[in-house]
């Protein structure tokens, strides 16, 4: 089956590329990917497929093959949403919507999966049933996948993976990591408010400046020594705003953050203790204020069994192509599945190995394309394994 599986290859690998070139043309928005589930939807059914919608009317799973015999899949999920971006690539597949563009590879994610459905279909045969999972809403927070939860596609799922690009892998290469691979990201927002004064009597007000600059110092390192630092965890502000003129001290002010870690158990701690800081902070400075804390995604924790069979899927055909790969500072909401049941997330090279290695989330990000069949090669063949739960247990010794 596996020599069929490059024979496919062989005669789509254009269609992979013009598959993901269409998608990133026309990018759309969180929870509005109507045209990319039609997409989909539209090549899934003229190869005799069935796919699904869910409920949102954006999004769908496709299922193929025999349940095992306790009626299970495997699950591949890949996510279909754009960011709020301008792209300034110039290429004749850059982003026709203003504002709206792919820069974070859910492109070339939906390009693999689409491309892993087709060439499994076109087998005589799969040794287990596989659900292919095409998430909305992934760049919102808390994320599309409680949704996709919520219409209870987990049900009847053994194991979920799922791949993700990395620019600062070269092509080519796949890197995994055993425990977490991304981190919480939680947001914070703390508005302000005094009455306000002249900067020449400050006593006779509450001095709303000096009361924010306290907790943006304060804050982040309190947090540090309250946290064990084995934890990854970091807090950092990415806005602070008040006032306008020099002589007058403001009335309102806001800051804006995030607070990630990389251990779950300290997620649940960070909420009331940020409220704690915060509290006794502000205390002696007469100013009130509000936070707003809005949690995000728990860290991708990619477990020892579901790692093991990763692995060996990277290896089949090549190798060299594995990797080991850091934990991120970055969250992903494939996290919420992994509540559910045992899973992994791989990070897909998309560096050419010459250039610069554009950043996701840059308006500059781009991939080389010979990542997608190396995906394909990946996501075929986590299911063309055989017996995949003593596969595990043999790996890990």
């Amino acid at each position: 089956m596996r020599e069929m599986i490059g024979k496919w290859l062989v005669a789509h690998r254009d269609d992979l590329v013009r598959w993901r070139r269409e998608l990133h043309r026309h990018p759309e928005l969180a929870r509005a990917e109507f045209r990319t589930t039609a997409f989909v939807e539209d090549h899934f059914k003229k190869a005799g497929l069935n796919p699904v919608r869910f409920p949102g009317g954006t999004g769908l799973y496709c299922d193929l093959g025999p349940p095992d015999a306790r009626g299970k899949r495997l699950t591949l999920r890949a996510d279909m949403d754009a960011l709020p971006m301008q792209e300034l690539n110039d290429a004749d597949y850059t982003s026709d919507v203003p504002g709206v563009a792919h820069m974070c590879g859910h492109d070339a994610h939906t390009a693999i999966l689409l491309g892993t459905g087709l060439a499994l279909a076109s087998l005589p045969s799969l040794p287990r049933g596989v659900r292919l999972l095409f998430q909305p809403a992934e760049e919102v927070m808390p994320g599309g996948a409680l949704d996709v939860i919520a219409s209870g596609v987990m049900s009847g799922v053994s194991r979920i993976f799922a791949l993700h690009c990395d620019p600062r892998l070269e092509v080519g290469k796949v890197g995994v990591r055993t425990g977490a691979i991304t981190s919480a990201a939680d947001l914070i927002e703390i508005v302000f408010s005094s009455s306000g004064g002249h900067t020449s009597r400050p006593h006779l007000t509450s001095d709303l400046i000096y009361a924010m600059g306290t907790v943006i110092t304060s804050l982040p390192g309190l947090l540090g020594r309250r946290v064990d630092p084995r934890s990854s965890t970091v807090m950092a502000w990415g806005a602070a705003k008040s006032g306008d003129a020099a002589n007058a001290i403001p009335r309102v002010g806001v800051l804006r953050g995030t607070v990630r870690t990389g251990d779950h158990a300290t997620w649940a701690l960070l909420e009331p203790l940020v409220r704690e800081i915060v509290a006794s902070t502000m205390a002696p400075t007469g100013v009130d204020y509000e936070i707003k804390y809005r949690r995000g995604v728990p860290p991708v924790i990619n477990d020892p069994e579901s790692t093991a069979i990763f692995r060996a899927a990277v290896t089949d055909g090549d190798p060299t192509a594995i990797t080991e790969t850091e934990q991120s500072g970055g969250g992903e909401d494939f996290s919420w599945y992994l509540e559910h049941v045992p899973g992994a997330m791989g990070r897909l090279g998309v560096w050419s190995g010459e250039g610069p290695q554009r950043d996701l989330h840059q308006p500059t990000f781009d991939i080389d394309e010979r990542a997608l069949e190396v995906g394909v090669r990946v996501f075929t063949s986590l299911v063309l394994q055989e017996d995949l739960d003593n596969q595990a247990l043999y790996r890990l010794g």
